[in-house]
């Protein structure tokens, strides 16, 4: 009889899964832009953080104030990526064209909020791009993002 060998699932080429993290606009002044609602952090540090307790994970990390680009990373990414995790910013509320291009990629798609944007002012209440992503989660401060990575994890 032949033998049986258990071959490792290999994410990609390098045994890691590859994320991406999308900012929107205003995301580059976390830290000292409204800390009663974004706290006191930079993304940059908390980056840090991310990448040293998720090892195992590839991670890129890209923020724009610029509609198109944040189109360009998702088409660039959203056919090779294991998962993008998307806070859009004021997007989220108006981007008819960042939804349709969560919509037209292959990558599963995880949109985030640092605050609960439900208790905020009425126009952020309705997202846009949620209808196209495969879940939403907000409030739980900077650590959406970490709870967005977990739920990679673990599907």
């Amino acid at each position: 009889m032949g033998e049986f060998h258990m071959i490792p699932l290999k994410i990609n080429n390098y045994n890691h899964m590859k994320l991406l993290i999308i900012n929107g606009p205003n995301l580059n002044l976390l830290g000292v832009r409204e800390k009663s609602i974004y706290g006191d952090m930079s993304f940059e540090n908390y980056f840090a953080e991310l990448e040293k307790a998720f090892p195992e994970i590839d991670f890129t990390y890209f923020q724009s104030n610029i509609e198109g680009e944040l189109i360009d990373m998702i088409h660039k990414h959203g056919f090779s990526s294991d998962g993008i995790i998307i806070n859009a910013g004021a997007y989220t509320h108006t981007s008819i064209a960042i939804r349709d291009a969560i919509a037209g990629v292959t990558t599963k798609v995880i949109e985030v909020h640092i605050s609960n944007t439900l208790t905020r002012e009425d126009f952020r209440h309705k997202s846009v791009i949620g209808p196209v992503c495969s879940g939403c989660i907000m409030g739980f401060g900077l650590n959406s993002y970490k709870l967005a990575i977990q739920s990679f994890l673990n599907n």
